[in-house]
């Protein structure tokens, strides 16, 4: 197909084409001329995951080539895969001296996560001082609660990533990052609204 009905199929201005290609997150069609060039159903495919990537992913251009070239050049391990796609959406924490908590938080629950190597370790850390500077006290426990369920869903999550393709199993996870969070939120609210129900009402 040409670059018009590549743009029709995928409902991506021609422009905004032009644009992925001179980026390279978009592969170069086949030339036909030196005007010219013809796209297939890969073309189609990588355009939706870009998309979906600047989009609803809420990636920068650069983000989106690291995930991109990712894809392209697969590192060893599917979980260094995933790690790249989890670093391109996660939220850059503030850099501390480290908090004591979610390091014995770590050790107790035996996840094998360096500070150094995830970025979400610092958010965590930034979460929990912005708590102590509101005066807000954690529960007893209550961190251990919160690990439990995030574990459980994590490992329902990875048990369903994709594995027939790259591209397939980063789409899943950076999609499934952005765009499950506000659901687990949605649901996190409901669930307080429906126990306050049962216990005050």
């Amino acid at each position: 197909m040409r670059i018009s009905e590549l743009s029709t199929q995928t409902g991506v201005p021609v422009a905004t084409i032009k644009f992925y290609l001179r980026e390279s997150l978009l592969p170069e069609g086949v030339r036909t001329s030196a005007t010219q060039a013809q796209y297939d159903e890969s073309h189609v495919a990588r355009l939706r995951l870009v998309r979906a990537l600047l989009g609803p992913g809420g990636l920068s251009v650069a983000a989106a080539h690291r995930v991109i070239q990712a894809i392209e050049e697969p590192p060893a391990s599917v979980h260094e895969l995933l790690g790249v796609a989890a670093r391109a959406v996660a939220r850059p924490g503030v850099v501390t001296d480290g908090d004591p908590r979610v390091e014995e938080l770590m050790q107790r629950c035996a996840w094998q996560i360096d500070e150094k190597d995830h970025p979400t370790y610092a958010v965590l850390e930034e979460a929990l001082r912005a708590l102590d500077e509101a005066g807000f006290e954690l529960p007893e426990g209550a961190l251990d609660v919160y690990v439990e369920h995030m574990r459980q869903i994590a490992e329902y999550e990875i048990e369903n990533v994709p594995t027939d393709s790259p591209t397939a199993a980063v789409r899943y996870v950076v999609l499934g990052t952005v765009l499950i969070e506000p659901v687990i939120l949605a649901l996190r609210r409901l669930a307080q609204a429906e126990a306050s129900a049962r216990r005050f009402g």
